[in-house]
């Protein structure tokens, strides 16, 4: 039997052993391993973790455990390993071979899971939106879509991708219907981040552990399924119609990460956002990089517009930007929505954040060397705790959030808080693209 462990950050781990090995008998999986503190906050040590046998199957009466990833090798010698699976998202190709080399050096063997071994099949029309980094637009797409789809008349549920974080067994299968529901989940900010919107447009939302489960109810409630990959994930259901966003903002980046390119070689529609901030060559960089491995999909021009519902508010005040916590972290970038607020409505400045974090939000700029702009972050009671303070100890006039959440529900924030608003507009327009593939909803 082969024994193996994979590589992942409590997601697509979870999903590819569900679908791909619970049930193979001539594998064995020894423990998932995850670097510490990914998704859940900065720690002092590795939280003891385990994937719940009622999950994993009989097979694994005690459960699996969860593991450091540091912990790679020593279970190779220990265990006796015969193979690792990576099942990170966001990765570069460079730190995909990293982690190869790794495996390989010790003797094991290296695997990525396919798409075809991963995706669940559905009765329903499946339309995804993914990316080839974090921080793309994802969210501007889908939401649009979503409310494209329902002034159609259709019933559409938004089904997102994993971030169980706590209880994996009362995790299993998350559905939430409105905010209240996410205030009794306890869910973290960074799912507020992505659920929220949806939940104010009146799209139900599905997450968890089990896909497999969640699409049987999702099926008995959609239309259409809109799946919303998180960071650069593969769609975990097969989709009848696949858009990929790609940022100008990182030209080239679409073709060196992982899943990232694949998912740009897979999709149906390109869609390059964010062009009205992006330089004409950039731009330029990006189309040709898209032409070049899948020709045959159809590209979006999009903008990414950034707005304030009173712009007065903010001319002339000293702003602290507050933005989305993952695009700053794992997408690599250095300012989002917020900050392009900031200068397009004439903040008076711009305050360094490092002058008021606090705790692990300190940590978390010194780490991706983030001077304009404090992330927010909220894995937990405590990190909530350091970004109130960090807001509130700002010597700024205003706080400028360019984070979807509303930071007024998640922290005690002492100054104004200015909502940056973004929607994405394309050319041809979503409402055409999705009417000329009106026949998926027929079926």
């Amino acid at each position: 039997m082969k024994k193996i462990a994979i590589l992942g950050a409590a997601g697509r781990d979870y999903h590819d052993f569900l679908t791909v090995f619970r049930d193979a008998e001539d594998v064995y999986l020894k423990a998932f391993l995850q670097i510490e503190g990914q998704n859940i906050g900065e720690l002092d040590e590795f939280p003891e973790r385990t994937f719940p046998s009622s999950l994993a199957g009989e097979r694994y009466p005690e459960g699996i455990p969860i593991l450091p990833e540091t912990e790679m090798e020593r279970l190779v010698k220990e265990e006796g390993l015969d193979e690792i699976v990576l099942s990170y998202s966001d990765v570069s190709h460079e730190e995909v071979m990293h982690q190869a080399s790794r495996a390989l050096s010790n003797g094991c063997s290296f695997r990525l899971i396919g798409p075809d071994e991963m995706m669940l099949e559905s009765e329903k029309p499946v339309i995804a939106v993914d990316a080839v980094r974090t921080g793309t637009g994802k969210s501007q797409a889908s939401q649009k879509i979503a409310d494209i789809l329902d002034e159609e008349g259709k019933d559409v549920v938004v089904v997102r991708e994993p971030m169980p974080y706590g209880d994996l067994e009362e995790q299993a299968v998350q559905r939430f219907g409105s905010e209240e529901e996410l205030e009794e989940a306890g869910v973290t900010l960074e799912e507020r981040e992505e659920y929220e919107r949806h939940l104010e447009r009146g799209h139900v939302v599905y997450a968890g552990v089990d896909y497999e489960e969640i699409l049987k109810q999702v099926e008995e409630e959609a239309d259409v399924i809109l799946w919303e990959g998180g960071n650069n994930e593969l769609p975990f259901f097969r989709p009848d119609i696949h858009f990929v966003l790609v940022d100008p903002h990182r030209p080239g980046d679409e073709v060196s990460y992982h899943p990232g390119e694949t998912n740009l070689r897979i999709a149906d529609y390109v869609i390059v956002n964010k062009e009205n901030t992006a330089t004409d060559d950039d731009i330029q960089t990006v189309v040709e990089n898209v032409e070049r491995v899948n020709p045959e999909a159809e590209i979006i021009h999009a903008d990414s517009v950034v707005s304030v519902e009173k712009p007065e508010e903010l001319e002339g005040k000293s702003a602290l930007v507050v933005e989305d916590g993952p695009t700053l972290t794992h997408g690599g970038t250095s300012y989002g929505a917020g900050y392009i607020a900031a200068e397009k409505y004439s903040a008076s400045e711009i305050v360094d954040p490092g002058e008021s974090a606090s705790g692990s939000l300190r940590e978390v700029l010194d780490r991706y060397d983030l001077e304009k702009v404090l992330p927010a972050m909220g894995y937990s009671e405590k990190q909530r705790e350091e970004l109130e303070e960090s807001i509130n100890r700002s010597d700024s006039d205003v706080v400028i959030a360019g984070t979807p959440v509303d930071l007024n529900k998640v922290v005690d924030v002492e100054k104004p808080v200015i909502q940056a608003l973004y929607r994405i507009e394309g050319e041809p327009p979503l409402s055409k693209v999705l009417e000329d593939n009106s026949s998926i909803f027929n079926r």
